[in-house]
């Protein structure tokens, strides 16, 4: 077996560079929806609507999603001391995305159980209050969209960050409709109603975040990679005979990574096909770190593990 291994280092790269350029950006999303979430979840307790305490609580998902999303761009510059982490620690921004995941669950399950709970209650709900909050926190989301839009092209962790306050804004819309539909019908009912539309519309985003999150933990092939395609891309560089041993994953988001074991026959070089196969990596998949091992067809088998 021959031991040649391909190498596409870009681990912070453009991606992190750019996330560092547009930290302040998310520095200051930060700032704004974590103070603001404080105003709301007290304006809901005190206001007793519960469209204001559910939009809260998807705020307080999307404060934890800021902050993972500033965390990161940190500990993707930061070096390893313990020499333990071959990887380093860009798996801290997937871990922060599961506990927003939890987070927005556990928000939706109390939101309709408290909505269950005014079943045949008339609670006084002070929609003046609700309109008040509803509209400074559209103001809030605007500015925040405004900051962040700036980056969002060129950094993942801004772009995410980005449409975190984007689905914000959605609930803020739906608080102003709760507290106008309150205060010209008198009825309580609205409130509840568009709290569970927002409950739902939360549990749904986490579902799916969640999936995300189990998926590069489950180190399942990165989507829109087709891991066949990817075989059969391999497969066409000249001088490759066979491809085996293929493994594609998601290391967080934005960084892919690939091994394989190429087979060429003896008189081919193996620098040239490392190299060939490398660049079709990056240029066609994306996948920006590949280890990349070449073996020549007169070995009789590969030695490698068994599983």
């Amino acid at each position: 077996m021959s031991g040649g291994h391909g190498h596409g280092h870009s681990h912070g790269g453009a991606a992190a560079h750019a996330g560092g350029r547009h930290r302040w950006r998310l520095a200051v999303a930060f700032g704004l929806v974590g103070a603001f979430f404080l105003v709301e979840l007290a304006a809901g307790l005190l206001s007793g609507s519960l469209a204001l305490l559910s939009d809260a609580g998807h705020m307080a998902a999307d404060v934890v999603t800021l902050g993972a999303a500033l965390v990161a761009t940190r500990v993707a510059t930061r070096a390893d001391t313990t020499g333990r982490r071959t990887f380093g620690s860009y798996r801290a921004e997937v871990f922060a995305s599961g506990l927003a995941v939890l987070l927005m669950l556990g928000v939706s399950v109390y939101i309709a159980i408290e909505a269950v709970g005014r079943i045949g209650a008339s609670p006084e709900i002070a929609s003046g209050t609700m309109l008040v909050v509803g509209v400074i926190g559209l103001v809030v989301n605007l500015v925040a969209l405004v900051m962040l839009r700036g980056g969002a092209g060129e950094s993942l962790n801004v772009k995410g960050a980005y449409l975190e306050v984007v689905a914000d804004t959605v609930g803020s819309v739906g608080v102003i409709v709760a507290a106008l539909l309150v205060r010209a019908t008198g009825s309580a009912w609205w409130d509840t109603a568009v709290a569970l539309t927002i409950a739902v519309f939360v549990a749904v985003r986490a579902v799916g975040l969640g999936r995300e999150v189990l998926a590069v933990l489950g180190q399942h092939a990165p989507t829109g990679i087709d891991p066949a395609d990817l075989e059969q891309a391999l497969a066409e560089v000249p001088g490759v005979t066979e491809v085996h041993d293929l493994h594609v994953w998601t290391l967080t988001s934005g960084m892919d990574v690939a091994t394989a074991h190429l087979v060429t026959a003896p008189q081919d070089a193996g620098q040239q096909v490392l190299d060939q196969a490398s660049r079709m990596l990056r240029e066609r998949f994306h996948v920006a770190h590949a280890t990349l091992q070449v073996e020549t067809t007169d070995r009789s088998e590969c030695r490698g593990a068994d599983w």
